[in-house]
């Protein structure tokens, strides 16, 4: 077998026994994630996604290795901004503690398969029309400049959400949380609990989000292998993220403008391709590093002095 088939063989046995791992047997019975078990999930998935790094060094060689961390932190910078708006529909539709590991389960695993659909149409309009690659990167450029004048948290309301609407259009819905269940039986009939909307949002508002993070991967590599693997990696950390950063998500109020930067910054990228200037896999890895790290050590740093502020005042 080739290194690239061999790499898939690696990875797709890596991830079925990951997913028994964590998203079986961890997740199982209905049960609150506690911070540190959060913590010690989101080290295993980042963990096991930077061992992946190091096998497609040796295995596959360094371009190949570079494209996918700069695809992974790419997508991992992206899933954040992604959870800050899976907060809100659990905070709207109010979704018991005990409940929450489960719904984001299901709705991950929906959202990965969703993905991959996406991602081999993209591949394949890719290799059949290249200039898409253009529109792409006027697309990133546009959304990175929306990025600085809209909040997404502000701008996204559960209640008016499209899919939501259509939900209670075609669905008897009933608004009982408390069993656990996905349906329940009224006067006889099935009735969609808001477990179920709740999955079938997530998945929805996912495939919103990878209209931006898929084009970026695209922007920096079209080697299959390396844009299933990176979107996969980032969507199975989603969970994990998703219970650490609930309780801190002002402590991370520039990560958006990081994450705006790097957008237009890799629209910009596949734009001036255009004209034969081709910009090295290694800068646009320090960019992504740079532009995310650099918005989180300032969001932390404004909390500080804020807190510094707050402290003089009383």
């Amino acid at each position: 077998m080739t290194p690239t088939e061999w790499s898939y063989v690696i990875f797709g046995i890596v991830l079925f026994v990951a997913i028994v791992f964590d998203l079986g047997l961890l997740s199982r019975k209905a049960h609150s994630i506690s911070m540190r078990q959060a913590l010690f999930q989101t080290i295993f998935w980042v963990g096991l996604a930077l061992a992946f790094f190091v096998f497609l060094w040796f295995e596959d060689g360094k371009i190949i290795a570079l494209e996918y961390i700069s695809s992974y932190l790419m997508e991992w910078g992206l899933s954040i901004d992604n959870i800050f708006v899976f907060i809100l529909i659990f905070s709207f539709f109010n979704i018991p503690e005990r409940h929450a590991n489960r719904v984001l389960l299901l709705g991950i695993l929906i959202a990965i398969v969703l993905r991959v659909i996406f991602i081999t149409i993209g591949i394949a309009l890719i290799h059949r029309f290249y200039w898409i690659l253009y529109l792409f990167g006027a697309f990133l450029v546009y959304t990175g400049f929306k990025m600085f004048v809209i909040n997404t948290e502000e701008e996204f309301n559960p209640e008016e959400n499209a899919v939501y609407k259509f939900l209670k259009k075609v669905l008897p819905l009933s608004h009982d949380n408390s069993s656990g269940k996905f349906t329940q039986i009224i006067n006889g009939k099935t009735h969609y609990t808001m477990l179920f909307v709740v999955v079938i949002m997530l998945a929805a508002t996912d495939i919103v989000f990878a209209l931006d993070s898929i084009p970026a991967v695209f922007s920096i590599t079209q080697n299959k292998l390396v844009v299933y693997t990176s979107n996969i990696f980032a969507v199975l950390g989603l969970r994990s993220l998703f219970f650490l950063l609930r309780s801190a998500v002002e402590k991370f109020k520039y990560l958006k403008e990081g994450i705006a930067i790097v957008l237009i910054f890799i629209g910009l990228k596949m734009l001036i391709s255009f004209f034969e200037i081709h910009v090295h896999i290694g800068i646009s890895l320090l960019v992504i590093v740079l532009c995310l790290g650099g918005s989180i050590l300032f969001s932390i740093y404004k909390n500080h002095q804020n807190r510094k502020r707050l402290n003089r005042n009383n």
